[in-house]
């Protein structure tokens, strides 16, 4: 029972071609072309397999495999196949191949499973076109409104139901939850725990919490010349101020802690005019809840407390919480690990993935391989071809568990 090494690579290098940036990375956000086209490869080889595929509401695409008739609960896989603006080949995208060629290793293979197979295509999971991250999953596990998703605007004023009206990819299938047995994702790690090792699987028992804010410092707009230092009301100066508390009060927490200040912009943003507001993000991350909400807490409190002149305006943008996965899933996954003869370890993803949100309606789990260095969302992203198939196969491996354990034992 093993996957097909070449095409697994053959079918990640195609799709890492469409929208290829100049420095060897992806650029498909989310119902862009490039991603439709994406999307259009992807069911043309599962359609060669008999996969039916649709959308739903929010656009996430499934294509279901059924062989034979059952009443039989299925079995989900699958990831995004939206990138960064520069973001590599393989977040993301190495899910949904690795599913497909799990699904078509079954076909080939004569593999008897109780239980049908789902590969799905979650919309927006990266959140560079459209906020929050991993829309549709969101909504699909009923955690994010519809209605309030289809307003969120790109940096060109588009909505996100429009881009979803304008790409063909708007289904007529609610978004909503539908039966199934469990869902699996296999990942890049993004992350350099599994590279520093030299360990090839992870065994993901859970998703780190993680808030999302943002943050505008108004000030007062003047010349750059005329105006005294010690008569300014200087946004900047009391941002980089604010700024490096934030720091400071992460790095006085355990080192599970994690801040991130992704974006900063001056308004209105010229050379010898002092900015009126600036406007920054905020990502805080800890693996544990309580501790996590200590931080926003701290967070919080310390932009209630600008200068005199200064004010700021707090925006809480996204809360997806801490997530402990599945026991069985995660039991099926190492006994996976062990039938193919596959070092691995268990740990806890410190990046947001589509499975949070189906760990909190459906019995889930993950698997990581390494990637260089633990580089990812850049365009240097990598992922060695021999980790790519053991991914693959561990994934292959933990359907059959959990197909024949399901028979016996709910999840």
């Amino acid at each position: 029972m093993k996957i097909n090494k070449d095409r697994l690579l053959d079918r990640l290098f195609q799709i890492g071609e469409i929208c290829e940036t100049n420095n060897g990375g992806s650029n498909r956000q989310a119902f862009t072309p490039g991603d439709v086209q994406a999307r259009e490869t992807l069911v043309a080889w599962a359609a060669k397999l008999g996969g039916v595929a649709e959308c739903d509401s929010m656009g996430n695409l499934f294509i279901h495999f059924n062989r034979r008739e059952t009443a039989a609960l299925p079995i989900l896989v699958g990831s995004h196949l939206d990138t960064q603006p520069t973001g590599g080949k393989y977040d993301g995208v190495y899910g949904v191949i690795a599913g497909l060629e799990v699904i078509e290793s079954i076909y080939e293979q004569n593999i008897v499973l109780e239980h049908p197979l789902v590969l799905a295509v979650w919309a927006n999971e990266e959140g560079a076109r459209f906020r929050p991250a991993m829309m549709g999953s969101g909504v699909f596990s009923g955690k994010l409104s519809q209605t309030e998703m289809y307003q969120s605007q790109d940096q060109q004023g588009m909505t996100y139901y429009e881009a979803l009206v304008d790409s063909g990819q708007l289904g007529a299938r609610p978004a909503q939850v539908f039966p199934l047995l469990a869902a699996l994702e296999v990942h890049i790690e993004q992350g350099p725990i599994l590279d520093a090792t030299s360990i090839p699987i992870g065994v993901v028992t859970g998703i780190q919490g993680i808030h999302w804010f943002e943050v505008t410092v108004k000030g007062e707009t003047t010349h750059a010349g005329p105006t005294p230092m010690s008569m300014r009301k200087d946004a900047v100066r009391s941002t980089t101020q604010i700024i490096q508390q934030l720091y400071q009060l992460v790095d006085a927490e355990d080192d599970q802690a994690r801040l991130t200040i992704g974006q900063l912009r001056a308004y209105p943003g010229s050379v010898n005019t002092l900015p009126s507001h600036l406007r920054f993000s905020v990502d805080i991350r800890h693996p544990d809840e309580d501790k996590l909400q200590q931080l926003v807490d701290g967070i919080q409190a310390k932009l209630q407390s600008p200068e005199p002149g200064i004010e700021i305006a707090v925006n809480h943008l996204w809360h997806s919480p801490v997530i402990k996965f599945n026991d069985k899933c995660i039991q099926a996954i190492q006994k996976a690990t062990e039938i193919c003869e596959l070092p691995s370890i268990t740990m806890v993803s410190g990046a947001g993935h589509d499975s949070a949100y189906l760990a909190q309606v459906i019995p889930t789990a993950m698997i990581f391989i390494p990637c260089h260095l633990g580089i990812s969302h850049n365009e240097a992203e990598y992922a060695h071809p021999d980790h790519l198939e053991a991914g693959a196969q561990v994934l292959l491996q933990t359907i059959i568990n959990l197909s024949t354990a399901a028979n016996k034992d709910s999840l």
